[in-house]
C-alpha cells in the first residue's frame, strides 16, 4: 500500500475548542435566562424552586406578595464608612408616626451603600453589611421613639452606586387577617 491510499485529513478544530464554544453557549444561555428572570414574580419562583427540591409547599412557606409602596422618605449624608446617623431624625420620626397610623400600613426600612471601596464595613469589609447596619440604626431610632409598628416593618439592604442613605416606604397591605 502506499500513501496515496490514503486520504488527505480534513481540516478540524482541536477537541478543546469545541468545548470551549459549548461552555460559552451555556454560559450566554445561563445570562439569557437570569435576564428573563429580572421581572418575573421573585415569590413565585422561590415557590417553585421549594417545589422542586422539597416536592410539596406547605402553607407556612406560602408568603404574601409585597405590597406596592405608595409613599417614601429618606435619610441620606451617611459619612462613607459609617452607620452613625448624620443628623437627629426627627422629620424622619414625624413622617413615620404619621404614615403607620393607618394599621393596614406596612413600613420596609432599606439602608444602602454606595459600593466605592471607602464605603463598606470597616470590621468585615463588606458594603451589604454596611447597608443593613444603616437600615438598623434608623429603624432604631424610630422603634425607640415609638414610631414604627410592630410586626408591620422589613429591613432590607442594598449596594447601588451613587446611593448612601436609608430609604423608608410605606404601603398599603390591605386588611389584616
Amino acid at each position: 500500500m502506499s500513501t496515496a491510499f490514503f486520504p488527505d485529513a480534513a481540516p478540524s478544530r482541536p477537541i478543546w475548542l469545541v468545548t470551549l464554544a459549548d461552555l460559552a453557549l451555556l454560559l450566554l444561555g445561563f445570562f439569557v435566562l437570569v435576564m428573563a428572570h429580572q421581572g418575573a414574580d421573585r415569590r413565585a419562583i422561590v415557590d417553585g424552586v421549594r417545589q422542586g427540591f422539597a416536592g410539596t409547599t406547605t402553607s407556612l412557606m406560602k408568603v404574601a406578595p409585597d405590597p406596592s409602596p405608595v409613599a417614601a422618605a429618606a435619610m441620606f449624608d451617611f459619612a462613607a464608612g459609617s452607620s452613625a446617623l448624620p443628623t437627629a431624625p426627627e422629620a424622619v420620626i414625624a413622617w413615620a408616626r404619621e404614615a403607620t397610623r393607618d394599621r393596614r400600613v406596612t413600613v420596609r426600612v432599606t439602608g444602602y451603600a454606595d459600593g466605592s471601596p471607602a464605603d463598606v464595613d470597616p470590621v468585615t469589609g463588606s458594603a451589604a453589611l454596611l447597608a443593613s447596619d444603616r437600615a438598623r440604626a434608623i429603624a432604631a431610632a424610630l422603634a425607640d421613639a415609638d414610631a414604627l409598628p410592630r410586626g408591620r416593618v422589613t429591613i432590607a439592604s442594598s449596594v447601588m452606586p451613587g446611593r448612601r442613605g436609608v430609604y423608608l416606604t410605606i404601603a398599603f397591605a390591605g386588611e389584616r387577617q
